[in-house]
Order: C-alpha cells, then sequence, then structure tokens
C-alpha cells in the first residue's frame, strides 16, 4: 500500500481543495470527506452542487459512479461473509479500488483463509489515513493553494495509476474503452451526464464481453467432454 499512497495521498488533497473553492464551506467538507469517503463521487458531485442541480441527479451520479463497490462488495462476500454484520459493514465503508486489487493479488483463491482480516486492515488503515490528511489539509488550506499548482492534474494521474492496476482482462479493457469513447462524444450534455452515459455504456458493454467469453467457454468444455 506504500507504494500507491502517494497517489491516494495527490488525490485527496486535491479533492478537498476542490470541495472549498466550489463553495462548500469547511465544516461541510470535513463532514463530506469522512462520511462519504469516494473521492471519485465526490469530485463527480461538487460540480453538480456548486450548479444547483436537482437532487435525485447528485444522487444518481454519485450512485452510478459507485457501481464499481457493488461489484467488490459481491467478491468481498466470498471472504468475509461469516463475520459478524458489525464488521461486514466497517469493511465496506473502508473498502477502496487500491485495497480491493492488493487484496486480491495476495488471496486470489475466494474462500475464508488465514491471515485475510489482518492483511484487510493493514490495507485499509495505510488507505484512510492516506487519504483523509491529505484531504483535510486540502480543506483548510484550500484558499492559500493556488489552482495554478496543477494539483488537480496529478489528482488525475493518481487516478489513472489505480485504473491501469484495475485493467486485468479483455472485458475490463473493452469496457473502459467505451467508457472513454462515450464521455468523449457526451461531453456537451448538461450537469456532467456524460460521466452516467459512459458509465452506463461501460457496464452494458463489460457485461456482454464477459457474458461472450463464459459461453464459449463453456462450449470448448462441452467440446472436450466425454
Amino acid at each position: 500500500m506504500l507504494g500507491t499512497s502517494l497517489g491516494i495521498a495527490a488525490w485527496g488533497l486535491v479533492t478537498g481543495v476542490a470541495m472549498v473553492k466550489s463553495g462548500m464551506s469547511v465544516p461541510v467538507a470535513v463532514v463530506m470527506s469522512l462520511l462519504v469517503y469516494a473521492g471519485s463521487a465526490q469530485l463527480a458531485v461538487i460540480p453538480l452542487l456548486a450548479a444547483g442541480a436537482p437532487l435525485w441527479v447528485v444522487w444518481l451520479t454519485a450512485c452510478c459512479v459507485n457501481l464499481r463497490f457493488v461489484i467488490f462488495s459481491s467478491l468481498w462476500r466470498s471472504y468475509f461473509q461469516h463475520l459478524p454484520l458489525r464488521q461486514r459493514l466497517a469493511i465496506g465503508y473502508f473498502s477502496g479500488d487500491v485495497i480491493f486489487v492488493a487484496f486480491m493479488k495476495r488471496f486470489p483463491e475466494p474462500r475464508p483463509g488465514k491471515g485475510q482480516v489482518p492483511f484487510f486492515w493493514g490495507a485499509a488503515t495505510v488507505n484512510w489515513v492516506a487519504w483523509q490528511v491529505p484531504s483535510l489539509l486540502g480543506i483548510a488550506l484550500a484558499h492559500a493553494i493556488p489552482l495554478s499548482w496543477g494539483l488537480g492534474f496529478a489528482g488525475v494521474l493518481a487516478l489513472l495509476g489505480v485504473l491501469l492496476s484495475l485493467l486485468v482482462d479483455r472485458a475490463t479493457w473493452t469496457a473502459t474503452g467505451v467508457a472513454a469513447t462515450a464521455a468523449v462524444a457526451a461531453f456537451a450534455l448538461p450537469l456532467k451526464l456524460n460521466i452516467l452515459v459512459a458509465i452506463a455504456a461501460a457496464v452494458a458493454v463489460g457485461l456482454l464481453v464477459e457474458a461472450v467469453q463464459t459461453q464459449r467457454t463453456l462450449a470448448v468444455d462441452q467440446e472436450g467432454a466425454p
């Protein structure tokens, strides 16, 4: 986790500055950082809040951006379903993209095992501190940090690093390409709705590619069966 902490810290700092720069008060920004704890969702809804977008648009955008956590949670279930509800809810709050990648590389077999819970909490602690401390620092120093520093670009680079670590097969690569194309093609839509279009297109294409790959695998298995 130490290798990705610098990227996470840069992204947290960018998000903290962006919240205050958008007109959000410092107390509300602090609460949002601690409770939401999702940089991509926060940055997606900040322009909508600043523009006075309808609440349903804000909620729908945040939910769509965080749809990936539904997939993450379905995979976490194979490892943590035996834990009490309180612990599973805590895992849900502290889970993140980088943690998921690190955990799956360490424990590829989807079953409970020794050392999984300590490994998760070690990674989650590093990730939470690496995010919250710079985020709160960005909130406190937002008016002293000029936009000319190019922190937004640093945040984009941090996210790209996380994204590349998640591209592991043809389905994810295809979905990413479709999402990028759709986001650019629908850029003219108001209220950042191009983000929703990109997410919907990526999910649909990703599921389609995965379904085709599954059917091909089943066909090959059936042909090879005696």
